[in-house]
Formats: structure tokens, C-alpha cells, sequence
């Protein structure tokens, strides 16, 4: 709806026919109303009431002479405006839930069938009914097929012993070709979950959807280029309309992203620098990651051109340094501390982290942290291992053709990292992460300026396999906190990282609960 008070698009003369009839189709309970209630007041409103008044003065006119509905709800609405606020900021200020009078489903899994998605959906599925919960959560998974849909909700309904499951959730087809079907997606959902990747190709259409149509949106994407293209492209457009975009909130980058945040917390002083080390740990029968986000990883590598024009052209002033500078290690290093190997963490964690310190700082006023991300690789045979498939992709993701065979042969080029398949269940079973930082800083009352850092901390983020546990966690623990805890977040929607939208909320509070724990492991003066 409009601040001026009328739906977009509406020209003074133009005469609304009255709201059709809804064709019968099965519906869930309550969501036939919510959706007459939608088409009425947008007729409601439009409408040249009696006397020629419009909007609240002509509702409370109709409503005297007809019995009508809806002056109550044209009466917030101008409390609203009395206080600045335009209706999705109203909603915002006072909980997204709130949206849900007019939006039949509090989250949206999109691309729910997919490898992904099947978990968001069961994890979904699972704070449904989580004992916790003082109200309900109505949902809906999206996609292409019916069929696959339906298959997906079975499934999860047979792993967690809930046979109903497919009665109590709604469906909804749509395709990411079709902006259309986009669109009603959109309008039917508080907070859309976009599972569908390569985000590059596929992300940006959603995200136009769900701005316009005033929905909130989550994405799991661990791809600096289209997290940073969407932040210049639509941040300010999602302000307007008073949504928020959140990206990479899953394993990349929340654990990371919050991690940081935790470890600033937690310290007694003030934290300049963070350097961080995952663990990756498995089971008997080895690790295994879906070929989707090697796929990401190709097409990432191959456009590294457009990312660094990108960054130029966005002309961000530098974050000011506190402290010494943090030094960045080789290569191929040693960590004394965790007595192993490791090298440079390749994924979006960097990036993000680095946007998060930017907005806390320049719209928070809290002193940035310098970050850097590692990852250890064990013993000197899997350093041998490694380098050779990192020369391979390197060279091979130069060209057009490498590319192709990179993308046809995953599991070759990979050394059995990556497959088709992905992970089995076994394997998901017996996998975890523990992800490491190290911190350093300042005391409360030393200057930063010609004084070395003064204190250390340590803190840890573990939690369960990486890429199919953790993930839905994170992504759905995240979607929660947008609804409960909307007067924690950014008073403005836009496009926001993790650590951004949610520092001031309860989220790791929810991760701690849901088996992502954070945890101080040592802090101490040097």
C-alpha cells in the first residue's frame, strides 16, 4: 500500500468491480479469509464512498449507513501515519507477525525439493511443533512441481514421525522464470526462505519479488558477488518499502558473522582483530558436499574480474584501522595453537564479516574489527592433497571449457570432496564443525593508538554437519528472529548481512537452544 494511502497504481477516476468470487479449491484453515479480507479492503479502499470521501472518512460513513468492517482498520493505519510510519513499518516496529492478518503463511520455503531445501523444509517442519512455541506457525513450501512437493513433505513427515505433516502445510507453484508466479509467492508470505541456487542466476529475481510485494527475504548464499550486487542494487528500495533481505544466513556466514560479534561481546575491552580457524569433522565413512555448491564455487572463481569492478565502482570509503594492522598468514601455514595446518578460507565468511564491521560502525558507532578467515587441512599429506586440487580448479576454472569439465566431474576434480549425490545420511550423522577465534585487543582504559593489544580471548562456535544440519538451523532460526524479535532489528528494513540485522537480537540465544553453540574458551592479559 501506498504512504499516500491508496493502492499503487489506482487512478483517481478509476471504479473497482466489486471482489470476485474465490473459486473453490481446498484451502487451510483460516487462509480463506485472510485472503477475502486482502481483496475486500483493497476494494474497500479504492472505492468513492458516499459524499465522495475516501479512506477512513468514507469507511466510517459506510460503515454507519452498511455495517462495514473495515474503519477500525483504516483507523490504525492513520494512527500510523500520524507517527511517521508507513504500514510495513508498522509492521516492522511492532513484529512482522503482524503482517500475517493479510498474508495466509508466516515462511515460504522456496525450492523446497531441491537437495538443500529438503532440509530447511524438515527443519521447518520440526520448530513447528518445537514445545517452545507460544503460538502457530503457519507455512508453505514452493516450486516448480506439485509432485516433488508433495514427495518432500512425505518424506520429512515419515523422518519425523509426523503423519499429518502434508495436511498441515500449504503448496505453492511458482518458477523463478515466471515473475508472475514470483509475485504471488510473494504476497502470500511474511518471510520467503530462497533455497533456489546459483544465487547469481537465480537469486536476484526473488528478491525483486519479495521487495515488491512487501515480503522479507532469507537466502543461504555464500557468494560474495551477488551478496554485494544485491546490497547496491536494492538496499535502498527494500528501505522503502520496510522489508529486510538478509543473505548468507547459513553455514556461510552466520557462525562466522555472529561469531565475531560474540567474541566483541565477550571481551573485557575492546577487540581490534579476529582471526578464525574451522574444523571440519567426519565420520567413518569420510565427507561428502553436494555438487551445487562446488557449482557456486566455479562460477565464482571464473568471474573474480567482475567482483573487484564491482568494489570499485561501490567507492566505499576505508574502514579506519584500530591498532596494528593484522598481519595475513601464507598460503600453507601452521597453527601453533590448534597444532595442525591451514589456509585461507575461500568462502563468502571475509566478505561478509567485513560488511557487518562496516555497518556497525558507520551506523552504530562501534569499533570496527579487523577479520581474517582460515581453514585447517590436518597433516602435511592432506596440505599435499589439497594443493594439488587447488592448482587443478585454479587452472581449470580459468577457461570456458575447464569449467564444463570441473562442472561434469565434480567428484575427479574434487578428489571425492564434491559428488552429484551429495552426503549420505550416515555421513551427515557423523559430521560436525568447530570453528575457532582468536581475538585481541585492548583493555578498558589503554589507548589503541601507540600501545600494542593488551588482551587475548578465544572463544569457539561447534556445531553439527556443516552444509545440511547447520544450515536449515541457522536459516530458520534467523526467518524466527525476524519475526519475534523485529524491535531489535534495524528500525529500517534494506539489505543487510547476518551480523548487521541480527547483533542486537536474540538469535544466538535461539542457536545456542537449537545445537550451534558459541562458548568463551579462554581470555586473558598479556
Amino acid at each position: 500500500m501506498g504512504r499516500g494511502g491508496r493502492l499503487p497504481g489506482l487512478e483517481a477516476d478509476w471504479q473497482p468491480e466489486p471482489p470476485p468470487k474465490e473459486a473453490s479449491r481446498p484451502r487451510l484453515p483460516g487462509q480463506a479469509a485472510a485472503l477475502r479480507l486482502r481483496r475486500q479492503t483493497a476494494w474497500a479502499w479504492a472505492r468513492p464512498w458516499p459524499g465522495g470521501a475516501r479512506g477512513v472518512k468514507g469507511a466510517r460513513r459506510w460503515r454507519r449507513r452498511r455495517g462495514g468492517c473495515c474503519a477500525g482498520y483504516w483507523g490504525r493505519c492513520r494512527r500510523r501515519r500520524r507517527r511517521g510510519l508507513s504500514a510495513p513499518r508498522a509492521w516492522a516496529r511492532s513484529g512482522l507477525v503482524m503482517a500475517t492478518e493479510q498474508r495466509p503463511f508466516h515462511l515460504v520455503v522456496f525450492g523446497a525439493s531441491g537437495f538443500t531445501g529438503q532440509f530447511v523444509t524438515e527443519e521447518v517442519a520440526r520448530e513447528q511443533v518445537d514445545p517452545e512455541r507460544s503460538s502457530r506457525l503457519p507455512w508453505a513450501v514452493a516450486g516448480r512441481s506439485r509432485e516433488k512437493l508433495q514427495r518432500v513433505l512425505e518424506k520429512a513427515a515419515l523422518k519425523l514421525g509426523r503423519p499429518t505433516l502434508s495436511s498441515e502445510v500449504g503448496i505453492i507453484i511458482c518458477d523463478i522464470a515466471d515473475p508472475a508466479s514470483l509475485d504471488e509467492m510473494a504476497k502470500q508470505a511474511t518471510v520467503v526462505l530462497n533455497c533456489v541456487g546459483p544465487y547469481r542466476f537465480y537469486g536476484e529475481p526473488v528478491i525483486k519479488a519479495c521487495i515488491e510485494n512487501g515480503a522479507s527475504c532469507i537466502d543461504i548464499s555464500g557468494e560474495p558477488q551477488f551478496l554485494e550486487l544485491m546490497q547496491l542494487k536494492y538496499h535502498e528500495k527494500a528501505a522503502d518499502k520496510g522489508v529486510y533481505i538478509i543473505g548468507s544466513s547459513g553455514f556461510d556466514s552466520i557462525p562466522a558473522d555472529l561469531g565475531v560479534i560474540y567474541t566483541r561481546n565477550k571481551m573485557n575491552g575492546t577487540l581490534t582483530a579476529v582471526e578464525s580457524f574451522l574444523t571440519i569433522h567426519s565420520g567413518p565413512e569420510g565427507l561428502s558436499i553436494h555438487d551445487g555448491t562446488w557449482k557456486s564455487a566455479i562460477y565464482g572463481f571464473g568471474d573474480q574480474s567482475n567482483l573487484r569492478k564491482l568494489r570499485n565502482a561501490s567507492n566505499l570509503k576505508p574502514v579506519p584501522l584500530i591498532g596494528p594492522k593484522l598481519k595475513r598468514r601464507w598460503p600453507i601455514s601452521y597453527c601453533r595453537e590448534l597444532k595442525g595446518y591451514s589456509i585461507p578460507f575461500m568462502g563468502s565468511d571475509v566478505s561478509v564479516v567485513k560488511r557487518t564491521q562496516r555497518y556497525l560502525y558507520e551506523n552504530l558507532e562501534e569499533s570496527p574489527v579487523q577479520y581474517a578467515a582460515y581453514v585447517t587441512v590436518g597433516g602435511i599429506t592432506s596440505v599435499i592433497k589439497l594443493m594439488f586440487a587447488g592448482l587443478f580448479f585454479l587452472f581449470f576454472v580459468r577457461f570456458g571449457i575447464g569449467r564444463q569439465l570441473l562442472i561434469k566431474f565434480p567428484w575427479f576434480f574434487s578428489f571425492g570432496y564434491f559428488s552429484k549425490q551429495g552426503p549420505t545420511q550416515k555421513q551427515i550423522d557423523a559430521a560436525s564443525f568447530t570453528l575457532t577465534f582468536f581475538g585481541q585487543g585492548y583493555s578498558q582504559g589503554i589507548g589503541t593508538d601507540k600501545n600494542k593489544p593488551n588482551i587475548k580471548i578465544c572463544t569457539q562456535v561447534k556445531g553439527p554437519e556443516a552444509g545440511y544440519v547447520a544450515t536449515p538451523i541457522a536459516m530458520v532460526q534467523a526467518a524466527m528472529t525476524l519475526l519475534n524479535d523485529a524491535s531489535d532489528l534495524p528500525k529500517a528494513g534494506g539489505v543487510f548481512t547476518p551480523g548487521a540485522a541480527f547483533s542486537k537480537t536474540k538469535l544466538i540465544d535461539r542457536l545456542n537452544k537449537h545445537g550451534i553453540e558459541f562458548s568463551v574458551i579462554s581470555s586473558s592479559e598479556v
